[in-house]
């Protein structure tokens, strides 16, 4: 279990092996083992409405390094605060953490959706991932592709 504290409020994680509520803020039990209460990114927000890239790597344990490769995006555009709130930047993470939390009632919840979004090759792009996807700056079609399986279309 990890605790971030950010400008907006301390937020508690948990394991989702652990009993008790759901340990992740915005997703609660309901017919599924997760579902979206709200949008993940909201979750991840600071105040000022900006996404500190930081704080998402610390919600699912990876490396500030590592979810900047995620994004397509050079290190200095995580660890630069100023580079950090570009537009650029925050579209980016903002693109993964809404997929992450359209497909997180599915996966499992916040952690499998991110091995998920980061292994599972999909078929309909050439085996390609979401994460090669929105590195390539195509999470618009990953979420047309998302919207047409929660519609009832085949993977």
């Amino acid at each position: 279990m990890s605790k971030i504290k950010n400008a907006s409020a301390s937020v508690r994680y948990r394991h989702p092996s652990e009993s008790a509520a759901p340990a992740y803020p915005g997703f609660a039990e309901a017919g599924t083992p997760w579902q979206a209460e709200g949008p993940l990114v909201h979750t991840l927000m600071e105040e000022n409405g900006m996404v500190i890239v930081g704080n998402v790597a610390q919600a699912f344990g990876l490396s500030s390094a590592q979810i900047a490769s995620s994004l397509g995006l050079p290190a200095e555009s995580v660890h630069k605060r100023a580079r950090m709130l570009a537009p650029k930047t925050q579209r980016r993470i903002r693109e993964m953490l809404e997929i992450l939390g359209r497909i997180a009632g599915w996966a499992g919840g916040p952690d499998q959706a991110m091995a998920w979004y980061r292994s599972q090759p999909i078929a309909a792009f050439g085996d390609q991932t979401a994460e090669a996807l929105v590195r390539a700056g195509k999470a618009d079609a990953v979420r047309e592709y998302l919207d047409g399986i929660a519609l009832g279309g085949f993977a």
